[in-house]
Parts: structure tokens; C-alpha cells; sequence
């Protein structure tokens, strides 16, 4: 199989920003290397490696849109750092399992007080808990981002028993799994990656959800509903974009939560949401947001 290679050379005061907009620009691996080559692997939230130099590499599917890929990296970096982007070269690899070479650095999580976030080749730390057993493969959210860890807490403080949940831009399925072990009925879960999709569906297999309890859909092929709960955890444009979608699946009084929105958005997002939704006070997370509320009765 062949990956699309995405490589810039930083200054350590711009790895962070770099790092993250590659991430949030839907890179399945972000690795970063010094001038002796000597990999790190997913270091610790809100640390910068001391390199003088840096070398930032993420790692795409060949079926991505690099472009579209690219220009999302250059939106969340302006959001995140006041220094000139980073220059950005494309090459096309073939047959590296980088993927997994990522993985192998992924560890239990504890999320709340009941959820744990576990590598399916890992034991659980606590087998009385609700441990999600996850194989990200090469679909984005493993729960290390703050985006899917602000969605994760909000799950685990929200009563989900016997709640429909729309699991909208789905990923890996973290979040409607998470969902369904923590008491949800049923979760609907829509991406536009068909692999993600596939990811979710292998997910849900692994923590032994009925196939009857969660349904992945394309876009265009979402049902029709009026859903209990709706999380979104995107990036901000697409939350502009897909307001009256997704207020179209959630009942009136319904809840939502959404995030992949940075803190300079998070007042102006709220804003347009407004109208239709009663917002909660916002979460923030290593520069990232999470609004949640719920839909007005006559909306």
C-alpha cells in the first residue's frame, strides 16, 4: 500500500503548532525527528522537543487529498502560531508501516471517572471499569488529542442510558463506542472516509458491539432521525458549515457537543450556534475547545 509523506523542517518554537495542524488536518501518524535521526513517537501534551532543528513528518493515506490535506494544516497552524508556516514537502512512500510503529508508543488512558482508552494489545488497568479496547488503524482518534479527550470527559459525565447518539465525522468510532459501552441504545455514525467508516465497524467489533447497535453511514447516506444526543468532533469550519445538518438529526432539547474548534473561534462558533442551542459553558484543552449545549424546544 503507498502513504503520501508530509515533511517540514521546523525550529523547536514551531514544532508544536506544526505537529498539531497535521494531526488535525487528518495525518494517521505524526512523528518528529532531530538532525541525528532519532525518532519521537506522540510526545507528551504541551512539551516541545530542544532540537534546534526539527524535522516534522505526517503520514497520509494515498487516497487522501493532500491539498485540501494542506490547506487545513495552513489554516489550524495560523491559528496556533504567530511565526511564518512551515514550507511543506509531498512524497509518496511505498510500503512503510510507520502506522504501527506509532501505535506501539499508544497506552491505556483514563478519561473521567469510569472510561478507559485501551490498545486492544494491551491489558486493562482496571477490568472493573468501561474499558474501549482501540486499534486506530489508519483512521484519526485514539483519545491523545485534547479534541477527542475533551469529547471523551464530556461522554463520561453525560447520561447516555437507553440514548440514540450521532457520531458525526466518526473516525476511528472512539466516540460512539465509548457511547454505547457507557449506556448509550444505539449510535449512528457518519464520516465521508469510507476507511474510517471501516475502522469504526472493526472497532465496534473488538469491544463486541452488536453490528445492530451502531450503523456507519456516508453523508449522503444518513437516515433520517431526531437523535437524543449529537457529538461532532471535526474542525471549526465544518461545524460552521454543518449547523443545519446536523440540527436536523438531533430532537428538540436534544444535547450536543462539538469540538476541533481552537480557542480564538470558540466565541464566534458559539455565536452562530446560538440561535438554535442553549450553550454551556466552553472546556479548553492545550489551546483546543469544547462546546456543548441543548437544541432549543421549538428549534
Amino acid at each position: 500500500m503507498n502513504w503520501i509523506q508530509v515533511r517540514a523542517n521546523v525550529t523547536p518554537d514551531t514544532a508544536e503548532a506544526t505537529e498539531e495542524s497535521l494531526m488535525a488536518a487528518g495525518a494517521s501518524a505524526v512523528t518528529m525527528q532531530d538532525a541525528e535521526d532519532q525518532p519521537i513517537f506522540e510526545p507528551e501534551l504541551g512539551t516541545t522537543p530542544l532540537w534546534r532543528h526539527t524535522i516534522v513528518t505526517g503520514l497520509f493515506s494515498a487516497d487522501d487529498d493532500i491539498e485540501q490535506a494542506l490547506n487545513i494544516a495552513a489554516n489550524v497552524y495560523a491559528g496556533l502560531s504567530q511565526k511564518p508556516a512551515p514550507e511543506f514537502m509531498v512524497e509518496i512512500l511505498e510500503n512503510e508501516d510507520w502506522t504501527r510503529k506509532w501505535i506501539e508508543n499508544f497506552k491505556p488512558i483514563q478519561f473521567g471517572k469510569k472510561l478507559w482508552v485501551c490498545p486492544s494489545w494491551c491489558s486493562a488497568p482496571d477490568p472493573d471499569a468501561v474499558n474501549l479496547l482501540l486499534d486506530p488503524g489508519l483512521a484519526f482518534g485514539t483519545g491523545t488529542h485534547p479534541t477527542t479527550s475533551l469529547c471523551l470527559q464530556w461522554l463520561d459525565q453525560t447520561d447516555l442510558k437507553g440514548k440514540t447518539l450521532v457520531d458525526y465525522g466518526c473516525g476511528s468510532g472512539i466516540l460512539g463506542i465509548a457511547a454505547i459501552l457507557l449506556g448509550a441504545k444505539k449510535v449512528i455514525a457518519i464520516d465521508n472516509d469510507p476507511q474510517a467508516l471501516q475502522s469504526t465497524l472493526d472497532n465496534a467489533k473488538r469491544n463486541n458491539v452488536p453490528s445492530t447497535q451502531l450503523l456507519t453511514y456516508l453523508p449522503e447516506d444518513k437516515p433520517e432521525l431526531e437523535a437524543d444526543i449529537l457529538i461532532a468532533n471535526i474542525l471549526a469550519q465544518p461545524l460552521y458549515d454543518l449547523r443545519d445538518q446536523m440540527s436536523a438529526l438531533l430532537k428538540p432539547t436534544g444535547l450536543i457537543a462539538m469540538s476541533g474548534i481552537l480557542e480564538h473561534q470558540s466565541e464566534h462558533l458559539q455565536q452562530h450556534y446560538a440561535n438554535q442551542y442553549s450553550i454551556d459553558p466552553s472546556a479548553c484543552e492545550e489551546g483546543w475547545v469544547r462546546l456543548s449545549g441543548k437544541k432549543n424546544a421549538l428549534n
